[in-house]
């Protein structure tokens, strides 16, 4: 008998409420090699244990369950959202368990597989020519039109939608003090909806009563760094990344009411996201995707900016599985220049062509 796991099984009790319940109480699990080289404590939280594989599984819950609260959704319901990502594939699995219908709206520049993955859990897609937030053909934009002509439907807006905030100000937040019995210095994690972001910092800082230290982690083309490291001045987007979901040109809802409690940003290029998706393989056994590696590169960035001896979480968002086919082959290495990002010794797991 292991003690200590049946200790964690008592706890965590019966998903009474089916899948639903069953989202969240993810494990923090200690980053050994970093936390060695750095003289931190270095946690990433494991959000790709959640029933459907990322963190978006949270605000996909919220998201749907404050619907449902308000009113605006009854049994038998149709949600719609715009996504290319990992909010989606949390919607079809919500959806699924609380019987409503899904369509989701994405840019036709997405894999085959996206859309296959969404169509096998139930979604109805709709790709649609990938044009800018500005232009009311945008997928968001088409998203919301379509649940506006249907009875009994919402539009989830997951990126100005702070139901999506809420999720971690309840529970993500609330698990990290928790599980580090309060003993954390400092949090990082990147933006995209800003909802992670914007409510653990909120929950943190609160509870903390200011004390633990909140930077957001930003890829190249986003303008969130820019725009918090220079005190509120905005900038246009310009670059890009490889990294998925995350990034932004705009302030959304969820971010502007926690913004300024930002201690500070991280800017994190692709060769660093790279580097750490080769070097968590080998030295954690974490088959992690991109976004979940920026953020592991940003908590190294804090550590050795706070100095040894300090507590640093960070979101482990996702596993690779979904992106194996590019972070690991060496055509797409190559043809976005990333090749030298993987340390030599670790060329060995570039096995596809």
């Amino acid at each position: 008998m292991n003690p200590h796991g049946l200790e964690i099984s008592k706890a965590q009790r019966i998903a009474e409420d089916g899948l639903v319940s069953a989202i969240g109480n993810t494990p923090l699990i200690r980053l050994k090699r970093l936390s060695e080289q750095t003289g931190c404590n270095i946690l990433g939280k494991a959000e790709f244990q959640n029933p459907g594989g990322s963190v978006k599984d949270r605000a996909a819950k919220f998201l749907v369950q404050d619907a449902e609260d308000k009113g605006l959704l009854k049994p038998n319901g149709t949600v719609v959202e715009g996504t290319a990502g990992n909010t989606g594939i949390g919607l079809a699995h919500v959806c699924r368990s609380k019987g409503h219908k899904l369509v989701i709206y994405m840019p036709n520049t997405q894999s085959q597989g996206k859309v296959d993955l969404l169509r096998l859990l139930g979604a109805e897609v709709y790709p649609v020519p990938a044009v800018a937030f500005e232009n009311p053909e945008n997928y968001n934009h088409q998203a919301k039109r379509h649940a506006e002509r249907l009875e009994n439907a919402i539009w989830t807006n997951q990126f100005d939608n702070i139901a999506n905030r809420q999720a971690h100000i309840e529970t993500t937040g609330p698990e990290i003090w928790a599980q580090t019995e309060g003993k954390i210095d400092a949090f990082t994690c990147a933006s995209g909806t800003a909802g992670t972001i914007a409510g653990c910092t909120r929950y943190l800082k609160t509870v903390s009563d200011g004390r633990v230290k909140c930077y957001v982690a930003d890829p190249p083309g986003s303008i969130i760094y820019t725009y918090v490291s220079s005190g509120a001045e905005m900038t246009e987007r310009k670059g890009s990344s490889i990294t998925e979901g995350i990034g932004q040109g705009r302030i959304t809802d969820n971010l502007k009411p926690d913004i300024d409690l930002l201690d500070g940003a991280l800017q994190i290029s692709d060769e660093k996201s790279i580097e750490m998706v080769y070097r968590c393989l080998d030295e954690e056994g974490l088959y992690l995707g991109a976004s979940s590696c920026l953020n592991v590169a940003a908590a190294r960035d804090l550590a050795e900016k706070l100095g040894p001896g300090k507590t640093i979480v960070t979101i482990l968002c996702d596993g690779a599985y979904r992106y194996a086919d590019r972070l690991f082959s060496r055509k797409w290495l190559e043809s976005k220049n990333l090749v030298n990002a993987v340390p030599e010794h670790l060329h060995k797991y570039i096995v596809l062509e």
